[in-house]
């Protein structure tokens, strides 16, 4: 795309506060004009195409638009089949042997894109271009053409940020620290049919990037995107007995916490225990799937002697990479599962380490989060029996999210 094209993106989600040091989110303000730029490159690219598919769902808007505006047929991608209707992943017209341009918002290793494509593919029908509104560069468009698509973007993310400096919207120093990142971010194409390592200066994908995973569960995106977004890796343990005690503490603990540990029907998230089967997860999952709620599996347990171990782990693990469509993570001491897509979140966290008469073992967040891997902690009464409530869950807070920023290899 031209740079004045560009300019125009840039400025517009500059206006629209969407541009954050090189990461943002479209705004629905902005969405006619994007689609205009996406539908022109595809056009300036003279691609011949059928139909056009969104890539769910944020680009699903997009290609709405460009659907209506232009009178091409549109096919809807849904991450997972219903359980009734038609029970399809792709809804629209199929015709087998036509060609489908698939519109995305930004990439970044290209991965959502290629589950688009293969679900289209399943079909019967072509994919061989895709266009985006912004391509991170990092490494997304070398795996697409590996695999026979070919990327059309409006714009580079390293483009853009040569027309913020321009502009006066961001100064050298915060340009060369993005372009250096993306530099060391990179996704490399890899071999036939096998995985595509990631060359990368952070230790692990962070929690921004993990909600960004195609196979991750829509309510650990949004925990994932709302820790990043608020810089806090806290749950409290709100053990209170009247609505009005659990509103007051939500209201001014609110900024300090990414969400409130609660068990109750009406939920978003709920927890179980998986000593009595995987009956336990279906029950809950015939209920709590329609509404596109999900579970968190209890793996194990901080009170000395607990029996939640070993075979009792590997199992709860197992189950829960059954039901990912449902389940998105576990309650546990450490890390039990190797896969980004699943969150872990740790009880039994204070300042100091220690103990109670109980049987509880209290760990430091700097172990839980640094250490044992884990995503969120969990606190309760170290918060809630302090003097100065909003003040403690401050400390928590920053002890946590320093922990992990340490654990990415990053400066905070």
């Amino acid at each position: 795309m031209a740079a004045g094209g560009a300019g125009r993106v840039a400025a517009a989600l500059l206006e629209a506060h969407a541009v954050r040091f090189g990461d943002f989110v479209l705004r629905s303000g902005i969405a006619s004009p994007v689609a205009d730029l996406l539908f022109q490159t595809a056009k300036d690219a003279e691609l011949q195409y059928d139909c056009v598919c969104g890539v769910p769902y944020t680009a699903l808007p997009l290609a709405t638009i460009i659907s209506s505006e232009n009178q091409i047929p549109m096919l809807i991608r849904r991450k997972e089949a219903k359980d009734y209707g038609t029970k399809r992943l792709v809804e629209g017209t199929i015709n087998p042997g036509e060609t489908c341009l698939i519109i995305e918002d930004v990439v970044t290793s290209g991965s959502s894109v290629l589950e688009t494509a293969e679900v289209l593919r399943k079909e019967g029908l072509k994919v061989t271009d895709a266009v985006v509104l912004l391509d991170r560069e990092q490494g997304g468009k070398a795996r697409l053409e590996e695999r026979g698509i070919r990327l059309h973007s409006v714009c580079t993310l390293s483009g853009m940020l040569d027309v913020l400096q321009q502009q006066g919207e961001v100064d050298v120093e915060m340009v060369e620290k993005v372009k250096n990142f993306i530099q060391g971010n990179v996704f490399e194409p890899g071999a036939q049919n096998g995985p595509a390592p990631m060359k990368k200066v952070c230790k692990e994908l962070s929690f921004r990037a993990r909600a960004e995973l195609p196979g991750v569960h829509p309510v650990a995106a949004r925990l994932l995107t709302l820790m990043e977004k608020k810089q806090t890796n806290l749950c409290l343990s709100a053990d209170v007995t009247g609505s009005k005690e659990l509103l007051q503490l939500a209201a001014s603990l609110g900024p300090s916490i990414c969400g409130v540990f609660r068990i109750a029907s009406w939920s978003d998230v709920v927890n179980a225990h998986v000593v009595p089967g995987s009956g336990v997860v279906k029950g809950l999952k015939e209920v709590g799937l329609p509404l596109q709620r999900g579970c968190l599996l209890i793996a194990e347990m901080s009170s000395q002697g607990s029996l939640a171990t070993g075979e009792y782990t590997k199992a709860a693990v197992q189950m829960a990479e059954d039901n990912s469509d449902f389940v998105f993570g576990f309650i546990s001491g450490s890390r039990v599962s190797k896969k980004p897509e699943f969150i872990h979140l740790t009880p039994g966290v204070q300042l100091q380490a220690g103990g109670d008469d109980l049987g509880q073992r209290y760990l430091r967040p700097k172990e839980v989060i640094g250490e044992k891997g884990s995503d969120i902690i969990i606190v309760g009464r170290g918060i809630l029996s302090a003097p100065d409530r909003l003040q403690e869950a401050e400390k928590y807070r920053k002890a946590a999210w320093e922990s992990y920023v340490s654990r990415l290899g990053v400066h905070a």
